[in-house]
């Protein structure tokens, strides 16, 4: 049985989970990263995706995120969210209003280096759109 460990979801409208788990996979900026008891300590980006949690008991719980970082610890995991919602709270119209917002913006950047990350937020969120609410 693998050692159980802290974990943190926190988004600037409240907390989502406070809870010992056993695995968490992020989806950092480099690639989707499962994090155990003991891990080295790292800290990372987080792009928009989903987090899958393992709590204690054996559950899994989902939720969507979209941006942010992880502080990874041997004792324990916080990820701070840009924002985030359970994935069985999401529906296409909170997708949609992301993604409109996101072209919006993206239409009225000036700067290069801005604009190619509002493209690559983009990429992502238009991704996670198609796989997460089927038409």
């Amino acid at each position: 049985m693998a050692d159980n460990f802290n974990f943190e979801l926190v988004s600037p409208e409240r907390l989502l989970l406070s809870e010992k788990v056993s695995e968490v996979v992020i989806p950092a900026t480099e690639g989707e990263m499962t994090v155990m008891a003991h891990h080295a300590p790292t800290m990372t980006t987080i792009k928009p995706g989903v987090v899958s949690v393992k709590l204690a008991s054996g559950q899994v719980t989902k939720y969507v995120v979209f941006g942010g970082f992880a502080d990874i610890v041997p004792t324990g995991c916080t990820l701070l969210a840009e924002s985030a919602v359970a994935l069985s709270e999401l529906n296409r119209d909170t997708l949609t209003k992301r993604i409109e917002a996101a072209r919006a913006e993206l239409n009225a950047v000036e700067g290069h280096e801005h604009k190619t990350r509002l493209e690559q937020y983009l990429a992502e969120l238009t991704h996670l759109n198609g796989v997460l609410v089927p038409a």
